[in-house]
């Protein structure tokens, strides 16, 4: 049986610290990186922290505290409506309530307010697969009629909504995230290698037949070829790391934040971490985030409830991986990928879903 929620012990307090040190240090680099952006264009240093404080962590902290004092086991029970809901957002993009933004359709636009529906996917796809595996009435991750097939189809559903947008960097996230927690559920692993096998053959079809996913993967493995063209942006990002050293040049002294680092407050706002605080900086935060997972996954072992375990190997794996992904695309170890580093960059909905997370893990904590 399930303990109730009133004898639920403490919640993991170095998990919680972590947390906050991950939102004050997104805060804070977001300043630096955002000043000369925001005073080019809006004539205001800290519009972009401003604007990252009002509707990111506002809501973000709305979204924590929600998960962390409803009993996590609520959420079983909402969590195919919650998925249902932001598949309808997803594909709602396409129509007129989407909002083009460089020739993607990820943005969906209620009145004065726009969010990304992809965002919100991570974290009710996570939740609906996690309900899903724990239904003890029937063994879901052994079973092909019952586990195998609708995992497949489901989580394909899903990468065709994302990749039409596009967002294949998020659908490769998603997709490698939901693998892990099928496999820890005690899949198969003639399943999983399957899943893995059709995932690169669907990844490599899309790559081939899109020119621009076709030129990120020739860029990359000509890296030193085209640099004020197709490479122009890992080049740049590749100067700003070198740049920084061991220790970095300082808070706020990044030169190419000013001009030449593209989305220096997006994809790219670990490169003036690597310039401003060096190997160092860059490599800690880098280290926190390798922590962090592990302490989900070892709080995650720790759990007898099956739900809650696999909500913490979930939210634990999809945030370290976006995070390696970012970091390793920016230090040209992987190709580009236009996905943000989690609770640092700028992106309120972003920052919401994964301060929602966080406030569902600390939730499950409790029982561990």
């Amino acid at each position: 049986m399930f303990r109730s929620k009133k004898t639920g012990h403490r919640p993991d307090y170095f998990l919680f610290a972590l947390i906050i040190i991950f939102v004050v240090f997104g805060l804070v680099m977001l300043a630096s990186a955002s000043s000369n952006l925001g005073q080019t264009k809006f004539n205001d240093s800290y519009y972009y922290l401003k604007h990252q404080i009002y509707f990111g962590l506002s809501l973000g902290l709305i979204g924590f505290c929600l998960g962390y004092f409803i009993y996590y086991q609520r959420l079983k029970k909402i969590a195919l409506p919650l998925l249902l809901i932001s598949i309808a957002a997803l594909a709602l993009v396409f129509t007129k309530l989407g909002l083009e933004v460089n020739n993607t359709n990820r943005w969906l636009r209620l009145g004065p307010l726009s969010f990304q529906p992809a965002e919100l996917v991570k974290l009710t796809f996570i939740l609906y697969l996690a309900a899903w595996l724990s239904n003890t009435k029937m063994n879901r991750s052994k079973d092909i009629g019952e586990g195998f097939l609708p995992f497949l189809l489901m989580s394909g559903f899903i990468a065709t909504l994302l990749v039409l947008q596009p967002a294949t960097s998020t659908v490769a996230i998603l997709l490698v995230t939901a693998l892990i927690v099928y496999l820890l559920s005690g899949a198969k692993i003639k399943y999983v290698v399957a899943v893995i096998l059709l995932g690169a053959i669907g990844f490599g079809v899309v790559t081939y037949i899109t020119p621009y996913r076709r030129a990120r993967i020739l860029g990359f493995l000509n890296m030193g070829q085209d640099t004020q063209g197709q490479n122009y942006h890992i080049n740049q990002a590749l100067i700003a790391i070198g740049s920084g050293g061991l220790w970095g040049v300082g808070y706020g002294q990044s030169a190419t934040k000013t001009s030449y680092l593209p989305a220096p407050i997006d994809d790219s706002i670990f490169a003036v971490i690597g310039e401003e605080l060096g190997f160092v900086g860059a490599g800690s935060l880098a280290a926190a985030f390798g922590i962090f997972a592990f302490r989900m996954f070892w709080l995650a072992k720790g759990l007898r409830d099956q739900f809650g375990k696999f909500l913490l190997i979930g939210f634990g794996a999809i945030i370290a991986l976006q995070a390696f992904v970012n970091m390793g695309a920016i230090s040209g170890l992987i190709p580009l990928t236009g996905v943000p580093l989690p609770f640092i960059s700028y992106g309120g909905t972003a920052l919401a879903v994964f301060l929602t997370m966080a406030g569902i893990s600390l939730n499950v904590s409790k029982y561990a």
